[in-house]
């Protein structure tokens, strides 16, 4: 079973990290057959963490975790930080193929919904 691991910063503000959320909500509602379990996970400052979030999907029965971390430009977290995380539980379960997508900032179509957005009233 594949599943797939939304990754934000996390917040101090506990209602930017409950939009995290509500967007994994909503990315389950829509995944259809193409991930058995979404979740999310935080970098730091809110809970699950990263290592954490990737057991969740093992413990749900992922045999594939696709961890896409929400960030908009390959900052030091996205280019150090998330791949530590991903090692260390790729390491503690090797029958498990954990992969990192590209980042929100480099995903194709991404010009498009900014002007889609830039566009709305």
């Amino acid at each position: 079973m594949r599943a797939l691991l939304l990754v934000a910063h996390g917040s101090r503000r506990a209602a930017s990290n409950e939009e995290v959320r509500a967007l994994t909500r909503r990315l389950a509602a829509r995944a259809g057959e193409r991930f058995g379990h979404v979740a999310c996970a935080f970098l730091e400052l809110a809970d699950p963490s990263i290592p954490e979030g990737i057991q969740a999907c093992i413990d749900a029965g992922a045999d594939q975790v696709i961890v896409l971390p929400y960030f908009l430009s390959a900052g030091r977290h996205v280019i150090e930080d998330i791949p530590a995380e991903v090692r260390v539980k790729q390491e503690e379960h090797p029958q498990v193929q954990i992969r990192i997508a590209p980042y929100l900032g480099a995903a194709g179509g991404i010009e498009a919904l900014l002007l889609d957005a830039a566009g709305e009233e």
